[in-house]
């Protein structure tokens, strides 16, 4: 049995987060529950796509000054992907917990 206190509006929050995928409180709250305690926090899927929104941001700001775009261009920027998504997702993933926080 695992409990927790919330207000009457997080109470309907969470009763609504359920009634959306056809599952009663209690069971949905066990599914998140472990589910977030199973969690990384180095989740590859999260960390992948945080990557692609970095190569996109990246590519979108030359190409709509009309720059060209060369293939070395391109390299530079996938190499400093790679080298940087794990710090960049984890910088999201802290905001996100934040924002959390604060009560969005």
């Amino acid at each position: 049995m695992a409990n927790a206190r919330v207000t009457a509006e997080e109470q309907q929050e969470l009763y609504n987060a359920a009634r959306t995928q056809g599952k009663s409180l209690s069971e949905w709250a066990r599914e998140v529950l472990l589910r977030e305690a199973r969690r990384s926090d180095s989740d590859a899927v999260f960390t992948e796509i945080v990557a692609t929104r970095m190569l996109l941001v990246n590519l979108i700001k030359p190409l709509i000054l009309g720059k060209p775009v060369t293939s070395e261009w391109i390299t530079e920027a996938m190499s400093a992907v790679r080298r940087e998504k794990r710090r960049a997702a984890q910088e999201v993933m802290q905001q996100y917990a934040d924002d959390a926080k604060g009560g969005r």
